[in-house]
């Protein structure tokens, strides 16, 4: 790297988002860890998180944790197993001694919580006799660019009953339930999984949400179960800790896809979220700096739009720090470094959107953000470090 003061300076101011100060603009990204056995994470979690946060990460975001929902979690078809829960005495106390530990290290740390709805595989997860959720009987398109082999697209896709409307008021309560339980516990903000066609995006996605009553149809109604959720939480939670939500066009089972097809639909759903209680916009790209309505703006994100919709801050996320993206990464074996965070520096002091989710590139090297301020080379991303915490 060839750190340039005046440049990267910007990542390293603070930021008022309502009570919370975070002391610099990196952000840890979500990422699936799966090292939680019946969903408890043990003493190698707490230390995965710590590091980052001795490490100066601004905002540690967990990887997704499974509401208190018995369909919440299981097998998606990505080889996910062992992901945490947010619910039972024996995974709150750990998930107390893990911000206890992020704290005192002098890190703030939010829980994602996730719902996978028809990307969970029934008969799978912490109670495989649950029914797994869907807005629509149908689990979505099964002719898409997808990472899911085929056999695994045949199952998801695998018909089922729709949600009825109690089944969609008892999750909305588990969301609230487990929000309660994370401010309990001392995390400092919520995050909510709303992408990628987990269970508040499938209710977004017309794809997967073909449904005819308040719950879909237009964009405005598809739009409801979403802004359900977070006011629920906020009603919950107070009005001081700030929700996170995470939103993308792209989905697992299409990465094509688009929940708006421009500006307009977009500030329809980025309006109705915010009016809920949404702080801060989660904007889930493969790539950050790829425009998200080139048509329109050959430049502006999908995080700046976001910005610019709602005047609320935002998180850009998608190969930040690295030359490649999530899924060229796994096809190579990894990806190296890049000085693709300099761009980043230069669009949050343009004031396009405030903060840069860094995923694998923190999964390699807890001393990214470390590295990045003192001008050091930050460990390449290699696939083999998904297979181990460290």
């Amino acid at each position: 790297m060839k750190n340039s003061d005046s440049i990267i300076n910007h990542i390293f101011q603070p930021i008022q988002i309502g009570s919370l100060t975070v002391p610099n603009r990196i952000v840890m990204a979500p990422m699936t860890r799966g090292f939680s056995p019946n969903g408890i994470p043990g003493q190698d979690v707490s230390s995965y998180y710590r590091r980052r946060a001795e490490g100066n990460v601004g905002l540690i975001i967990t990887e997704g944790i499974g509401i208190d929902h018995p369909a919440a979690i299981g097998d998606s078809g990505l080889g996910d197993g062992n992901q945490p829960i947010l619910h039972g005495e024996a995974a709150l106390n750990q998930w107390k001694t893990i911000v206890d530990n992020v704290h005192a290290a002098g890190g703030l740390i939010a829980p994602q919580l996730w719902h996978q709805g028809p990307l969970r595989i029934n008969d799978t997860g912490l109670h495989p006799d649950a029914l797994s959720c869907r807005p629509s009987p149908s689990g979505g398109p099964a002719d898409r660019t997808t990472s899911f082999s085929p056999e695994v697209v045949a199952k998801l896709n695998s018909p089922t009953k729709a949600m009825s409307d109690s089944d969609i008021a008892d999750t909305i309560a588990a969301y609230t339930r487990s929000a309660a339980n994370a401010k309990a516990v001392g995390f400092d903000a919520i995050a909510l999984h709303g992408a990628h066609s987990y269970l508040i995006d499938a209710f977004l996605w017309a794809d997967t949400n073909q449904r005819t009553d308040r719950w879909g149809g237009d964009l405005r109604n598809r739009t409801r179960y979403g802004t359900e959720v977070v006011k629920s939480i906020r009603a919950e939670i107070g009005p001081d800790m700030p929700i996170i939500f995470r939103f993308s066009q792209w989905k697992q089972s299409d990465f094509l896809a688009q929940i708006a097809k421009n500006p307009s639909e977009l500030e329809i759903i980025l309006d109705a979220l915010s009016g809920a209680g949404v702080d801060i916009f989660d904007a889930s790209t493969r790539r950050y700096e790829k425009a998200a309505f080139p048509d329109i703006d050959k430049y502006l994100t999908l995080a700046g739009w976001a910005k610019k919709i709602t005047g609320k801050p935002a998180i850009a996320v998608g190969g930040i720090g690295l030359d490649g993206d999530l899924y060229d990464s796994m096809k190579t074996g990894g990806s190296a470094s890049s000085d693709n965070i300099y761009d980043v520096a230069k669009r949050i002091e343009k004031g396009e959107f405030d903060f840069a989710a860094v995923g694998r590139a923190l999964i390699s090297d807890p001393d990214w953000v470390k590295k990045l301020k003192s001008d050091e080379n930050p460990n390449p991303f290699n696939l083999t470090d998904l297979a181990e915490l460290v």
